[in-house]
């Protein structure tokens, strides 16, 4: 195995031990730089894309692009606390924060959309602009 690929083979466990601590999270590739580096132990933003464009590609991951002015966020795929088909999601507009949402009203919205207007809606891409709690309370 040669220096590079060896490289590769930290920074991937070093990312999937980050993403392992934070289940159910959404982050940024910018999450990812700042954690290793307030930790000392600094991963090149290419990296951290590469790694994780690679581990979408095999399913370890789940990536959302919200709208055009949001970078990508990202989400470890852990079958107990990942999105599952009924999952929603909530963006604020003041912090940015990506909020996951299950809700049976919204399954009984999808489920009328469907039945009675031939429509199949995709709650993974779906999302609800407004505030978060804290920006709304102006904290």
């Amino acid at each position: 195995m040669n220096v590079r690929n060896q490289y590769n083979t930290r920074q991937r466990s070093r990312l999937l031990e980050y993403m392992q601590a934070v289940p159910g999270e959404h982050f940024t590739a910018k999450d990812v730089c700042d954690y290793f580096q307030a930790r000392g132990t600094p991963i090149g933003v290419a990296t951290v894309y590469r790694q994780l464009e690679r581990m979408v590609e095999e399913g370890l991951v789940n990536k959302y692009i919200i709208d055009a002015n949001s970078p990508a966020c990202f989400e470890y795929v852990d079958r107990q606390t990942t999105c599952g088909e009924e999952c929603f999601h909530c963006k604020c507009e003041k912090c940015g924060k990506l909020i996951h949402l299950h809700c049976e009203e919204l399954v009984q919205i999808r489920s009328h959309l469907k039945e009675e207007h031939h429509f199949t809606l995709d709650p993974l891409r779906t999302v609800f602009y407004g505030l978060c709690e804290e920006c709304a309370a102006g904290r």
